[in-house]
């Protein structure tokens, strides 16, 4: 069979392909994945996607799989671990930006029931299904992002400037940027339909889903 039709973006790379045909644009509602995307996107700031995704095991193990509560209780010596750990980023700013957004991720947590029901509203709490044609129309930044961005910092989150919001909002599928041409912004788009027919397309408060 001839290969499917993906957005331009997506390299002959398997780790990469992977990711765009089954990960990039889902919707993901699980909190521990949520903060994961949080802290892979901060320290994606400055490099390419590819080399996250190919430390993304090493992040797994040194961050405790991205548990937020575990996360939050870093300290000096732990941190001292994970600038010796040459399978992640040894950036001491985006290692302490981890420690701090998950101390500020358990407070929106404690405020909200889940981080899902927080993050979602700046979508309507629903994946925005956009129709761009190519990747010159798919913006860095949006109204949106912005939004989530300021709202961000307030709470004391770091490394959540709009356009790293944007690529969490891509990345998490609480926006469909897929191009038109690709096989999965029909699929996407599809489910999103179904969901909202359906009802499990409503807002979280309403699911009273668990959030992860």
């Amino acid at each position: 069979m001839p290969e499917p039709r993906r957005c331009p973006w997506a390299t002959t790379d398997p780790l990469y392909l992977a990711y765009h045909d089954t990960e990039w644009g889902v919707p993901q509602h699980m909190d521990q994945r949520l903060f994961e995307m949080l802290v892979l996107e901060g320290a994606q700031a400055g490099l390419s996607w590819l080399t996250i995704l190919r430390k993304r095991d090493a992040y797994r193990r040194a961050f405790d799989d991205f548990d937020p509560v575990r996360v939050a209780r870093y300290r000096d010596a732990r941190v001292l671990r994970l600038l010796a750990d040459e399978g992640i980023v040894r950036n001491r700013l985006k290692i302490a930006g981890a420690i701090r957004n998950a101390k500020a991720f358990l407070q929106v947590r404690a405020e909200f029931g889940t981080f899902d029901r927080y993050v979602w509203q700046f979508t309507g709490h629903g994946p925005k299904q956009n129709v761009w044609t190519s990747l010159a129309q798919v913006p860095a930044r949006t109204q949106e992002s912005d939004a989530m961005s300021r709202d961000l910092k307030r709470r004391g989150f770091t490394f959540a400037g709009s356009t790293i919001c944007y690529a969490f909002m891509q990345a998490t599928g609480m926006v469909n940027d897929h191009v038109t041409s690709c096989f999965r912004h029909r699929e996407l788009a599809r489910g999103a339909s179904f969901a909202t027919r359906s009802g499990a397309g409503r807002p979280a408060r309403l699911r009273q889903r668990s959030g992860g």
